[in-house]
């Protein structure tokens, strides 16, 4: 049986500003390829269907569209949620999308109760564990002493490996939103923090044929049977350097048999530049940068003015921008220190140098004295 693992879709989210919901569905949609091409068996989504809890009109739309071609291409799907989706809404239909091959396993009640699949060599029982806050998972688990993540999870697993115990010759997959401790993070995830605790050992995962992992956006192997698949499309420019993939699992009459990576198409690169804002505006070397999206360090000494409209000019997908003056300071102020001794207008002329790179001019002194004494003349009133 061939199951292939994906999970973080975020369908919805936007990056620094801008709708992703186009390249998401091109990105997606390329799935029903690889099933169709593969004869894959079952896509399963590790959490993280949407980037929020209340999708969208839109959003919605898209992941539906998203589905339906994957199903129509032949595979079973199976869902959990994570911990940017709401898994009342998601599973809101549960019981009836299920008789068209989309299995919704949102409620921590039925997290022992598997999806049944089968192949010549039989039952492959699909398990989905829904993003467990531990305030809540305790008490639904029965478990009021669990420790975090970590002990809602490993009570989780145990429910898991009990219902499996009972049936004989049943190979096993798990899907699970949590940081499992191994796991190198991103920007663009949000913190699972509970307490300060949110890491869960692999271990927890043990007896299980295969372990689906959502929450990190980078694609990793923490064990043969225990990994990310990453998020589809970056969100965020620490992903810059990342391969986006999905893994293809093959489960045969003993268990694994083998994983392998499936490239994903990447719809927009994302890339960096550095440097003096004429000299970037210019410089032909920038030119296969073009149509990326771009975060931009600018090193001019005095902050450059509507900086990110001027680079947009020639940089159509620049969206992000940072003043970084070469040799200067880079924003750290002690205030309250470098205040201490000032008068105000020594105070006011020391933050437009901070914030511009350049003391004001005498016009602008100016101005500023005669604010001053109209708010000291409004004081005495």
């Amino acid at each position: 049986m061939k199951i292939l693992h994906t999970s973080d879709w975020h369908v919805g989210r936007t990056f620094h500003g801008r709708d992703l919901l186009r390249e998401q569905e091109s990105v997606l949609s390329g799935l029903a390829d690889t099933v169709a091409d593969e004869r894959v068996d079952a896509v399963v989504v590790s959490g993280d269907l949407f980037d929020r809890a209340v999708p969208n009109a839109e959003a919605v739309a898209v992941c539906a569209r998203v589905l339906k071609r994957v199903r129509a291409a032949g595979a079973q799907i199976v869902v959990t949620p994570g911990n940017h989706d709401s898994a009342a809404r998601l599973g809101f239909l549960g019981a009836f999308t299920e008789a068209g091959g989309l299995h919704l396993r949102t409620r921590i009640a039925d997290l022992a109760e598997p999806v049944l699949l089968a192949d010549e060599h039989g039952p492959v029982a699909v398990y989905g564990i829904p993003f467990l806050e531990p305030e809540t998972a305790r008490q639904a688990l029965g478990v009021p002493d669990a420790k975090g993540h970590a002990g809602v999870l490993a009570e989780a697993m145990r429910r898991v490996k009990e219902d499996l115990a009972g049936r004989r010759g049943a190979r096993s997959v798990v899907l699970a939103h949590a940081f499992v401790t191994g796991g190198e993070p991103c920007e663009s995830e949000r913190t699972i923090a509970v307490g300060g605790v949110q890491d869960v050992p692999g271990g927890v995962f043990s007896g299980v044929d295969y372990a689906a992992l959502g929450h990190l956006h980078g694609q990793q192997t923490l064990a043969e049977h225990l990994r990310y698949s990453g998020s589809p499309v970056a969100y965020s420019f620490s992903e810059a350097r990342h391969h986006k993939q999905v893994w293809l699992a093959e489960l045969g009459p003993e268990g694994l048999a083998g994983v392998e990576k499936r490239a994903l198409p990447v719809p927009r690169a994302l890339s960096t530049l550095s440097g003096e804002l004429e000299d970037l505006l210019v410089a032909p070397e920038h030119e296969d940068v073009a149509d990326h999206f771009l975060s931009v360090t600018l090193t001019d000494r005095v902050r450059p003015l509507d900086a990110l409209r001027r680079l947009q000019s020639r940089f159509a997908h620049a969206v992000h921008v940072e003043w970084r003056p070469e040799g200067g300071r880079t924003g750290e102020l002690r205030f309250a220190e470098r205040v201490r001794g000032h008068t105000d207008e020594e105070v006011a002329c020391c933050f437009l140098e901070d914030v511009r790179g350049e003391r004001p001019g005498e016009r602008e002194l100016g101005l500023l004295r005669e604010a001053f004494a109209a708010a000291a003349r409004e004081e005495t009133a």
